[in-house]
């Protein structure tokens, strides 16, 4: 599917949709009971890749991992959180392919799996000739983070794992500690450094972007949730 037909909306069992930029592809699927999004970004030069969120269905995680590279090969798998939604698939996928495993440093201690990289924010990560930055995103868990792919004239696209959806940002079980350091977070970290274009792939549900949540922000606030 090429990039003018990307809606970001995918259904469980849909085939990966495909978003082609210049130097990257990004593709999205949903998978398992709670319809958790994971995305793999190929690097379209050296075919080298990174998948977010190892979630439930290692069978079709391998399948778009097969459909983006030359060799099946993975490069590294990055964690969102230490939720087991997102992390179901991480075992198999790191057996399956050798991939190195990132984490959110205060995340990765809760993840059974290997983390190779505690990340903290402002960390950078390769992958071919490509690159994303990590930003820490406190309130959801301790170490969520989010992951930023900056893609020159097309764009900055973010993925921003529980912590940012459509409507608000992510649980925080009615913890006001919790919720003001997640949209504080959200705000100065996300909002107030990225334009209205930046594109956002959440960990469950439909695509936005900053420019259609940034009004919504003040009400949010007020809410608490």
């Amino acid at each position: 599917m090429s990039d003018h037909e990307y809606t970001g909306h995918v259904e469980p069992g849909d085939e990966p949709m495909v978003r082609d930029l210049r130097h990257v592809q990004i593709r999205k699927l949903s998978v398992g009971p709670m319809n958790n999004n994971a995305y793999l970004l190929t690097c379209r030069s050296s075919r080298a890749q990174l998948l977010i969120d190892a979630a439930a269905d290692t069978d079709a995680l391998r399948r778009m991992v097969a459909a983006g590279g030359e060799h099946n090969g993975l490069d590294l798998i990055v964690t969102t959180h230490s939720h087991h939604d997102h992390v179901g698939a991480l075992a198999e996928m790191i057996a399956a392919t050798g991939a190195r495993t990132a984490a959110g440093e205060a995340d990765a201690k809760e993840i059974t799996e290997r983390i190779d990289v505690p990340l903290a924010h402002g960390d950078v990560l390769g992958f071919g000739e490509q690159q994303v930055e990590i930003i820490h995103l406190r309130g959801h868990t301790p170490g969520s983070i989010a992951v930023l792919l900056r893609a020159g004239n097309e764009g900055d696209h973010l993925f921003t794992g529980d912590s940012l959806f459509p409507g608000g940002v992510g649980n925080t079980n009615r913890d006001p500690q919790r919720f003001t350091q997640l949209i504080d977070d959200v705000e100065q970290r996300l909002f107030d450094r990225l334009g209205d274009e930046t594109w956002v792939y959440p960990g469950h549900g439909d695509d936005t972007t900053l420019g259609a949540e940034r009004a919504s922000l003040p009400a949010w606030r007020e809410r608490g949730w």
